[in-house]
């Protein structure tokens, strides 16, 4: 049986409200890489592109940084969550000389990908699977 390995990939300062990149990231939550980014890609959201982003650089860390070839059909989204980012203050005038507080809201993304090892074939396994066709061809004679 393969073994299991995980890589994670966050995104700061996301431009775009915790709440609405939240509606995104629940799209695809535990599903395999390869739906998750097709679903991505049609999503009319904004937060849409940025989750994206998020979900292919954790698979890219999957991939490349792991000491193991990894089997790209069995990469899946373990874990996707939002939180809150930084709160830029802004003001914005008003009548009278007053200024009107408001904040700019960012998000952080955090992505956790798993994979499976590939299962490297044994030179004994390829040996057996030859007899066994062989077998089969003589009785289909």
């Amino acid at each position: 049986m393969a073994d299991t390995h995980f890589a994670h990939a966050y995104a700061k300062g996301v431009d775009s409200q915790p709440r609405k990149t939240n509606i995104v990231a629940a799209l695809v939550r535990d599903r395999y890489v390869a739906d998750a980014v097709v679903i991505l890609e049609h999503t009319p959201r904004r937060a849409a592109k940025a989750v994206l982003k998020a979900v292919e650089s954790a698979n890219a860390n999957l991939l490349n940084n792991s000491k193991v070839s990894i089997d790209p059909k069995t990469i899946r989204i373990a874990r996707i969550f939002v939180t809150s980012g930084t709160r830029m203050r802004r003001y914005k005038p008003a009548s009278r000389g007053r200024a009107l507080p408001y904040e700019i809201i960012s998000s952080n993304i955090f992505v956790e990908v798993a994979g499976e090892e590939k299962v490297k074939k044994t030179a004994s396994e390829d040996k057996k699977a030859e007899k066994t066709e062989v077998k089969a061809k003589k009785e289909k004679k």
